[in-house]
């Protein structure tokens, strides 16, 4: 019988991906297996290489449905086959998460586990909202309540008339579609119709929506804004400090959702700044980058380095897949000592920097056009090698062969095309709700315009709006009836969000 494996469960905390923990991170690194929530937000899963399946107890167009007791078996299922295996969870696993009940059915099937609390809705959903639970002139107290009780239960186990004296700020999870029947419930029993409320719909997320009211108006008040769940219930006089320190919703990008169309595993400075401005990330990856599978060429370069003069990199990419390749085979920077460098822009000339390398040359624009006319007056008569994907345009080769350099191109990388998106981003294109997609180069801008077309049919009648990351990928587009709202003025994806910035003021 092979080891039995372990389970940790791992709050995930309730939708902004970064405020999930180290240790939840750690955990994430090193599992075989992840079983998420349907309320987890999926960009966390890019802390993980593990094999990671949807567990949701709705149905739903992105998994199938699966109840507790079932959620329960698949985690002693995957323990006895010696996996180690994240279950990750919205919020925090012991709060209103069941994370107890599957805690008690791995002890029962001798599995070892360990419990990573998260950071619950109650407490994020709030902050981002502006609202302290506590406050020392408002509320000493804070409950936490449910708002959906388990229907097989006989009695409801809520004592109104003692939830209406609690001296401070009563928070209910979960209770969206009963909103109407709370706010009734603690009036009865005595709780001021002037009592201050607010119900924060999907919280921490660049969809969170707010409605503040009172006791006697919220019901309606929510009713009119058509708020969404997942939702949290805040009753309580902290409801009132929302006007002075309400911050989230101030971010430049607050509601907006962005498609980033980068490699997955190489997107996390754009996701990043995603959710620093407010926004949503969607990361929509329309190209895969898959190492070579034969190094042969690549080898016998390496090999042959004292011939060149000059070593050109177009991507951080490529300045990996080539260095770590040169360590790999018993090299190091110094075989790189009689050759000089160059890069298309600063990201790539930073990633070269971490590896102790210095550019010699970076264009003052950051296209393979002003690469090329920067390398010109220098490469006559010099033999010149670029490091680069399998597939890419031919401006570097053709102009500096004009200039009378021997060029060379050594392919370091694999590019193919994405089939399709995520269920869950063309669920958003449905929905309305993606507003931006962010296209880096013309051979992106063309595959999401294929699978667009593919999948929506009339790309004009889409409500996004496209967003190139220079003239050249705004070209691309619009040959294949993209149409580009906005050319970004510094060609990188710190230029792209700071022209959404500029379109959305």
């Amino acid at each position: 019988m092979s080891q039995v494996g372990k389970v940790y469960l791992v709050g995930a905390g309730p939708g902004d991906p970064g405020l999930i923990t180290l240790k939840g991170v750690k955990c994430l690194a090193e599992a075989d297996l992840v079983l998420y929530d349907g309320l987890v937000n999926p960009l966390i899963l890019r802390h993980t290489n593990a094999t990671a399946e949807r567990t949701s107890r709705v149905q739903d167009s992105t998994g199938p449905k699966l109840n507790q007791a079932q959620i329960n078996q698949r985690l002693v299922q995957a323990g006895l086959e010696g996996k180690t295996v994240v279950r990750l969870k919205g919020g925090d696993p012991f709060i209103f998460g069941r994370g107890s009940e599957e805690a008690a059915a791995l002890a029962a099937a001798g599995i070892p586990y360990e419990v990573v609390p998260g950071i619950t809705a109650a407490t994020a959903a709030s902050e981002y909202a502006g609202i302290s639970l506590t406050h020392r002139d408002l509320a000493s107290a804070v409950a936490f309540v449910t708002g959906h009780e388990d229907p097989q239960k006989p009695a409801s186990s809520l004592d109104y008339q003692e939830l209406a004296k609690f001296p401070g700020t009563l928070v209910f999870y979960m209770g969206l579609h009963r909103i109407q029947a709370i706010a009734e419930e603690l009036s009865k029993a005595g709780k001021s119709a002037t009592t201050p409320v607010a119900v924060i719909s999907r919280g921490s997320t660049a969809f969170q929506k707010t409605v503040t009211g009172t006791l006697a108006d919220i019901a309606t008040l929510v009713s009119e804004a058509e708020l969404k769940a997942p939702s949290l219930i805040i009753v309580g006089e902290c409801v009132s400090q929302r006007s002075k320190i309400n911050w989230f919703e101030q971010l430049p990008l607050a509601g907006k959702t962005i498609g980033i169309t980068r490699p997955e595993g190489h997107a996390d400075n754009a996701i990043d700044r995603t959710f620093e401005l407010g926004a949503q990330a969607v990361l929509m990856p329309t190209i895969d980058i898959q190492p070579l599978t034969d190094w042969t060429c690549v080898d016998e370069t390496i090999n042959r380095l004292a011939e060149y003069d000059w070593l050109i990199f177009t991507s951080v990419i490529g300045v990996d897949a080539f260095l770590k390749r040169l360590w790999e085979t018993g090299g190091d920077a110094r075989k790189l000592s009689q050759m000089k460098l160059a890069c298309i822009g600063p990201a790539t000339a930073l990633r070269l920097e971490q590896y102790h390398l210095r550019a010699d040359v970076v264009p003052e624009t950051y296209r393979a056009e002003a690469l090329a006319d920067a390398l010109a007056p220098h490469v006559a008569n010099q033999r010149v090698l670029w490091a680069c994907a399998s597939r890419g345009r031919d401006v570097l080769p053709t102009v500096l062969r004009e200039a009378g350099a021997t060029f060379e191109r050594v392919v370091v990388y694999e590019h193919h095309d994405v089939e399709e998106f995520p269920a869950d981003v063309h669920a958003l294109i449905a929905a309305h709700e993606l507003d931006w997609i962010g296209l880096s180069s013309p051979s992106i801008a063309r595959n999401v315009a294929r699978i667009l077309q593919q999948k929506f049919g009339s790309l004009k009648t889409l409500p996004i709006k496209f967003a190139a990351i220079s003239p050249v990928t705004e070209q691309a587009a619009i040959e294949v009836g993209l149409p580009i709202t906005i050319v970004a003025q510094t060609h990188t994806w710190d230029g792209i969000f700071e022209a959404i910035l500029s379109s959305e003021q």
